[in-house]
């Protein structure tokens, strides 16, 4: 006779639950803007060098992944993301010896390095769009070429009303071959054909490359724009974009158009799965995962395709931007709550969540909030179920920066053509130098200058000053990423509220343990009764709080009447 044996429901989800977690599922991934993180040759640029030496502050906040902005070869006419040589190192940021210690350093401390892969363009000063110039059929392939319109005049015009995302035409004439290059980027950024299988084994090529050299992973850039409609299903000429439906909009600007015909297409999701079988090739050999993040500021419908479909594997980490694209300081406690779970409801139930709050190309948590909201918008990165990611400095604060129209140099900015509003677009103060120390260059630099002017405020505000003040942004992040390690943030179930206009709360639970987070978006004070949440019945223990907080971990206070102060955030255990 058989016997079955059935186990409680309780204890199969435990058992699933409580699966070994893989290394990017537990760890926090930290960005790093290698031309500003820091400079060890005093030339004013941060260079790899710069990061090898730093790796140590990297483990003492709890990281155990950076992923570093481009390092390729470029002329640098948009700081790296024009990349000319796929397969070599900047010479301002270092060699490939340069790099081989970093990896080496890197491994020892156990910190995994991730690059940035720049797939859907090069730069107009490679070898491959040089041959292409003279005529070399192979690398003519590679870019996307196209007629010019001729007007009743004779004048010779754009193919079509494609907008870059930098403004202006997409499209740049080229007499060496009579026809224009499509960049939906910069200018001498012009965009690769991944209609051609060639392009898609060279760029399959450039991955396995740095996977040799032992990277653990990549972040795909702007992978939204890889593909193009098929030209030859509309009789062999890109057709026209509509328009966005804004008429206000100046028509030489991104979203004037809707670009129903250069992002978002069916192709580019093909093509993240194939590069996922890339990764695991390497997996298979030596039971190490690579991670892929991609880049898309999409719909929610969209931006779950990366994670697969069907048996095809994608990216473990489709970026979820609501905390940059979504909300601000303006925003309820309700709009928070809304943008949060948005990704939680849409994503797959065997997948995990990301938490993005800032990065190179979006303004400051401290500057998009306020700085008294750096705490509060910390603990929901590194405390909310799934993978967290920081962008440099977000831990001790950091503000923009304060860059003139004189020292702009982000083409964003530049291609606007306004010495009054440039700062709108320009992307230069989420870019200046991190904050070491209240030295000159805020230790930044040993050089007379920088290539960015170091924000305001530095001697103040900085990793030194707060290293030793026990009350400090940098020390608040550093008990969250010991306290996110807990099992009820590893494995815990998730519940949030909007208790008013100004004050969100989240619960995350697991095994009995339960720890409640309260961010309190506004200056106005609140007596808060927490025990809306299930099994949250007496009094909280206060485990970290806000350095605006005169709450001190340990003390306790009624779960029915907690008094949360303005601009206060508190991580509370349910005692």
């Amino acid at each position: 006779m058989k016997i079955i044996l059935l186990l409680p429901i309780f204890f199969i989800l435990a058992i699933a639950q409580e699966r070994e977690l893989d290394w990017w599922e537990t760890t926090i991934f930290y960005q790093i803007y290698p031309r500003s993180f820091k400079d060890s040759d005093g030339d004013g640029i941060g260079d790899l060098n710069g990061i090898t030496e730093n790796l140590e502050y990297l483990k003492e906040l709890g990281v155990g992944a950076t992923w570093l902005s481009p390092i390729f070869k470029s002329p640098m006419y948009d700081f790296g993301y024009d990349i000319a040589d796929f397969y070599a190192i900047q010479d301002e940021y270092g060699t490939m010896e340069d790099f081989d210690r970093l990896i080496a350093k890197a491994n020892e401390l156990d910190i995994k390095i991730v690059l940035d892969f720049v797939p859907n363009h090069t730069s107009n000063e490679s070898v491959w769009f040089e041959e292409a110039l003279k005529g070399h059929d192979k690398y003519y392939d590679y870019f996307i070429w196209e007629d010019g319109a001729i007007d009743e005049n004779g004048n010779l015009h754009p193919p079509n009303n494609w907008v870059s995302v930098f403004r202006k035409s997409a499209w740049e004439y080229r007499e060496e071959v009579g026809k224009f290059y499509l960049h939906q980027f910069v200018i001498g950024q012009p965009d690769l054909n991944f209609r051609n299988p060639e392009v898609v084994e060279e760029m399959k090529s450039v991955l396995r490359f740095w996977l040799n050299k032992g990277v653990a992973g990549f972040r795909i850039d702007a992978i939204a724009h890889l593909f193009e409609v098929d030209k030859e299903l509309y009789g062999g000429r890109f057709p026209d974009e509509p328009l966005a439906g804004n008429l206000e909009e100046d028509p030489e600007n991104y979203n004037y158009l809707d670009h129903i015909y250069t992002k978002d297409q069916d192709e580019t999701f093909d093509m993240i799965y194939q590069w996922r079988e890339v990764f695991d090739e390497y997996k298979e050999k030596d039971g190490f995962t690579r991670v892929m993040m991609t880049e898309a500021y999409s719909s929610p419908q969209l931006t779950m395709r990366y994670f697969g479909q069907g048996d095809r594997e994608g990216a473990q980490m489709p970026f979820n931007f609501v905390l940059i694209s979504d909300v601000d300081g303006s925003s309820t406690a309700a709009e928070i709550k809304y943008a949060l779970d948005k990704f939680l409801t849409f994503k797959p139930i065997d997948k995990l969540s990301n938490w993005v709050a800032g990065n190179h190309d979006n303004s400051r948590v401290a500057s998009r909030f306020s700085p008294e909201l750096v705490d509060g918008i910390n603990m929901i990165v590194l405390l909310m179920p799934g993978v967290a990611v920081t962008y440099m400095g977000e831990e001790i604060g950091m503000v923009d920066g304060y860059v003139s129209w004189e020292d702009t140099v982000d083409p964003s900015g530049c291609n606007t053509d306004d010495p009054i509003n440039y700062w709108t677009a320009s992307r230069d103060p989420e870019r200046t130098p991190f904050q070491w120390s209240a030295e000159p260059n805020a230790g930044f630099s040993t050089g007379a200058s920088t290539w960015l002017p170091v924000a305001d405020g530095y001697e103040t505000l900085n990793v030194q000053v707060q290293s030793i003040t026990e009350r400090s942004n940098l020390n608040v992040y550093r008990k969250l990423s010991i306290l996110r390690t807990k099992p009820a943030f590893r494995y815990g179930r998730y519940e949030s509220v909007a208790f008013n206009n100004d004050v969100f709360a989240f619960k995350r639970w697991y095994n009995g343990e339960i720890y409640i987070v309260v961010v309190n978006f506004r200056e106005k004070s609140y007596i808060i009764d927490l025990t809306y949440f299930d099994n949250v019945i007496s009094r909280l223990e206060v485990v970290i709080s806000s350095i605006q907080s005169p709450k001190n971990a340990g003390e306790t206070v009624e779960a029915t009447r907690a008094d949360i102060l303005g601009n206060e955030s508190i991580v509370f255990k349910v005692l």
